[in-house]
This record gives structure tokens, C-alpha cells and sequence, in this order.
């Protein structure tokens, strides 16, 4: 059990590291407040994942990950017409209830693919929306920041995750 706890935490530790990087190159917006995380934690009425907070506090707010980058709070990165998480989540998770309570969007695919983190789990495990349907992707933050890094995670493998039953 031990081993697989570092691994999750080298790993949470590698992306931070990984999206320092990219911030220091200038293609990042500053962090994000806490203030503005606790709005939005509010907002979504879920505490973000550790690893997300810390992004968005340390690195950078949203605007990293994959294309354009992934949404911010408040005053961060912006995608299409959508300002940030928070702004997403105000009307309920869902209003067709296909969504539960505590999955937030961050990441649009385009054609009504997104991607999700489970803000109910602290390992910020990433979920799939296409089309309204919802399944588990079976990686968690960190790992789907580095494989969007590495250009492994695409819409394929995304959709591939729900013919695999992951």
C-alpha cells in the first residue's frame, strides 16, 4: 500500500514540476488566489483536489493541459465561452442530472466530449461526458496532465475508455 501511495504522490509531484516548466516559458496565466479557489470551492460545494489546488495556487490559473489548456477560477483561463470552473458548476453539476454532484468540467474536447475531475475523491480521478453519457476514465489528475502533456491522451483514447469499460 505504501508503494503505491508514493507512486500516486511522485506522480502528483511530477506534474507540478512538469507544468512549472511550461509556466516559466510564459504561456501560462499567474496563480490563482486562494481567495478565488475558495469562491469557487463554494460555488461547486466540493473542495478541489489537492493537486488541482495547487496548481491553480502555485503554477498557474488553469491554461495547462491539453490545446488551450484546462479552465481556471476566477480571473484565470478561459475556454471558448466558458470563464472557469465555477461558472460551469453554478446551476448544479448537471441540469439534465446525467452528471453527479461533485464531477466538474475543465477540459472541452470539442463535439460534446469533456473531460471531468471527481472532486469527491482527493486523487482528482478524471471522468468522461460525451454526448451525455458519464464513465470513469480510469486515470487520475496527474497522470491525465502528464499523458496530455505527452500527447498520448487524445479524443480517441478518451472514447476508447468507454468501449474498454474502464
Amino acid at each position: 500500500m505504501e508503494r503505491v501511495g508514493r507512486a500516486h504522490v511522485d506522480g502528483r509531484c511530477a506534474a507540478v514540476e512538469a507544468l512549472r516548466v511550461v509556466a516559466r516559458a510564459g504561456t501560462l496565466p499567474p496563480p490563482a488566489t486562494p481567495e478565488a479557489v475558495a469562491a469557487a470551492e463554494e460555488v461547486i460545494g466540493f473542495p478541489l483536489s489537492p493537486l488541482l489546488r495547487r496548481l491553480y495556487v502555485e503554477v498557474a490559473n488553469g491554461g495547462f493541459g491539453p490545446n488551450e489548456g484546462i479552465l481556471g477560477v476566477s480571473g484565470g483561463a478561459a475556454q471558448g465561452n466558458f470563464a472557469d470552473i465555477a461558472e460551469l458548476y453554478q446551476d448544479g453539476p448537471d441540469p439534465s442530472g446525467r452528471i453527479p454532484a461533485g464531477l466538474v468540467l475543465i477540459y472541452d474536447w470539442g463535439c460534446t466530449i469533456w473531460s471531468l475531475v471527481d472532486f469527491r475523491d482527493p486523487a482528482g480521478v478524471m471522468w468522461v461526458n460525451h454526448e451525455g453519457e458519464c464513465w470513469p476514465q480510469g486515470l487520475n489528475l496527474a497522470e491525465w496532465l502528464m499523458s496530455t502533456l505527452a500527447g498520448t491522451l487524445t479524443v480517441d483514447t478518451l472514447l476508447e475508455s468507454q468501449r474498454c469499460g474502464i
